[in-house]
Parts: C-alpha cells; structure tokens; sequence
C-alpha cells in the first residue's frame, strides 16, 4: 500500500508552523493539538520539522530562553520526506533507519500530507491480522 492511499482513508488535518514563529507558539500548537511535531513551512514550503524532541534539546541548551528563539533556529532541517507514490513499508523502514517519527508527504513541491509512525505502524498491524485471518480461514477450509 501507498503512502497516499492510507493519506486517502483517513481525514486530517496539517497543523503547520511558520518558521518565524517562536518556540513559544510552536509549543503551544503542539499541546493544543496534541501532536508530537509540526512540519516548518516557509514561502509555502516546508523547510524543517519541529518536534517534541527539538523542545527538549532547546531547554537543556538553553533554559528558558529557548521559549523566545524563532523555530526556523531550532527545527530539524532539512526535513525528510516521502511522496504519496511511495509504499508504506518503504516508508516506514526510511523513519527507522533516520529515527525520525514524521514524514511531510510532498507532491510536485507542495505538502499534500503528513503521517507519523503511529500511522505507519498500524497499517502494518492491520496487514499482518488480515493475513493471519486470511491463513486461518485458509487452513479450516482445506
């Protein structure tokens, strides 16, 4: 299965962040929608990621001050992504061996997605039940 076909079985929406937007704000988005990371996006492109992660390394850094930094100092960037003609498990194997969570999905220079390995990881549960029912059903039949 493709990348844009589990985008299409699902609605979401993207939260984004500017990238001039403070770490602040970004934190503030991420609580408010209970999210893990925001995609960064500049001029209608994304430029880097900001993530959970990014907060923690900020205050160790920097303490408190890093609550007034712009996220454009802070993101992970360049950001990886993945296009919607990608396969899932491909997908999921580049997330494991960047250890990264998020992937921007980007067609022809624009964003049309964003999937976490949550989303990844439970589309490969929901395969491996459909096979294990499907060999069930196999075996009680032969």
């Amino acid at each position: 299965m493709t990348i844009g076909r589990i985008l299409a079985s699902r609605s979401f929406e993207i939260v984004t962040c500017d990238a001039s937007c403070t770490v602040s704000q970004a934190i503030d988005l991420l609580a408010e929608h209970r999210i893990g990371a925001l995609p960064v996006v500049e001029a209608g492109s994304v430029v880097g990621i900001f993530s959970e992660r990014d907060v923690i390394y900020l205050l160790r850094k920097h303490g408190s001050r890093a609550l007034d930094l712009h996220v454009r100092d802070a993101m992970t960037a360049p950001a990886v992504t993945v296009d919607p003609s990608a396969e899932a498990l491909d997908a999921l194997s580049l997330m494991t061996r960047r250890r990264i969570r998020h992937l921007p999905v980007i067609e022809g220079g624009r964003m049309t997605g964003f999937v976490s390995i949550g989303d990844l990881v439970k589309y490969r549960i929901e395969k491996v039940q459909a096979e294990a029912e499907a060999m069930r059903s196999y075996t009680q039949t032969a």
